[in-house]
Order: C-alpha cells, then structure tokens, then sequence
C-alpha cells in the first residue's frame, strides 16, 4: 500500500486546492444579479433564435471516424518502441493491421463518409 501513498496524497492536495479556489471565490467575489447578468452570453452578441439547432448526421461521422482513426494510429508508437524486439513477426502483423485499417479508410472514403458539403 505504501506504494499508492504519493498518488493518494497528490489526489487529496489537488482536490483540497480545487475546494479552496471555489470557495474563495464565492466567498470574495461579487454577488450583484441584475436581468442583464442572467441573459445567456454569446461572444458580445445578443443571443437570438433557439438555444438549440438540428445538426446534420455528417458531422457526426466525421467527428467518429476521425476518433476511430486517430485511436488506431496510436498503436503505431509501442509498435515502433519494442519494434527490433518482435522482429519479423512484429513487422508481419502490424503490416496486417495497416492493411486492415487501409481497407477501412478507403471503404469509408468510397461511401462518401468524408464528403463535407
């Protein structure tokens, strides 16, 4: 148990020094609400229209498979440390996994997934 001891402490200072930097604030800062305070802030603009709109599906997508890609392609970097280590077998099976992801970037690509209109 001794050896969780730094974690413990580290993980109670920044909670202890989050606690104190909110209540600080609330109990020095200001408290003066006014109608114009409480209205929603949109980058000095008055805000108009509904808080909420319908976003098209694309950018969904988009946002997943670059998530997908993305998390894939950071299997290359232990690959590459331990790399001389796995030898040919190493090599033979990371050429399989980017062949597999190849084929799914360019299925993804052919179905128009990548398409922003």
């Amino acid at each position: 148990m001794s050896d969780y001891l730094p974690l413990a402490v580290l993980i109670i200072l920044s909670t202890l020094v989050a606690a104190i930097a909110i209540a600080l604030g609330h109990l020095f800062g200001p408290r003066r609400p006014t109608p114009k305070k409480s209205l929603p802030y949109e980058s000095g603009m008055t805000p108009f229209g509904p808080g909420t709109r319908r976003m098209p599906v694309r950018f969904y997508l988009v946002a997943v498979l670059f998530i997908l890609f993305d998390i894939e392609v950071v299997f290359f970097v232990p690959w590459a440390v331990v790399y001389r280590k796995l030898g040919l077998f190493g090599f033979v099976e990371m050429l399989i996994f980017a062949g597999i992801l190849e084929i799914a970037f360019v299925y993804a690509w052919k179905k128009g997934a990548l398409e922003w209109e």
